[in-house]
């Protein structure tokens, strides 16, 4: 599944229709409210941290959806350095890089794949809590 086929999101806007998109797509599901958080932290992040906040740049959405997780990924336009980590030492007060550290935080894994050419930020949210996994 994607946001939707072949549509790259180009608006910061676009971040509450992802988040829109998300929300109907696990319409009843217990994983949609925390799937919804971080489909709204991986993709401000992409607009502010990455290529894809600039006027051309986009990022893209997919969720995936089975009996045992959610999966959502985010994919940037990339254009910087350093591949996206959380960041679990920040002050409270600090305004950046405390989204990522969230993510992990709520998402049973996250895994980062990339290049200097865009990374895709999957978080992964487990149905059955007994595979090792913490409650959602």
């Amino acid at each position: 599944m994607g946001f939707p086929p072949g549509v790259a999101v180009r608006q910061p806007e676009e971040v509450s229709r992802a988040r829109r998109w998300t929300r109907d797509i696990l319409r009843g599901s217990p994983l949609a409210d925390d799937a919804e958080l971080i489909v709204s932290e991986l993709s401000a992040n992409a607009i502010l941290h990455t290529a894809s906040g600039r006027a051309f740049g986009s990022f893209h959405l997919a969720v995936a959806v089975s009996a045992q997780v959610v999966a959502v990924s985010v994919t940037d336009d990339g254009g910087t350095g350093t591949a996206p980590k959380a960041e679990h030492d920040q002050e409270q007060d600090a305004e950046h890089g405390r989204g990522l550290g969230m993510v992990s935080a709520i998402a049973h894994r996250v895994v980062v794949h990339g290049s200097d050419h865009g990374h895709t930020v999957t978080a992964e949210l487990f149905t059955d809590t007994r595979s090792g996994g913490h409650p959602c």
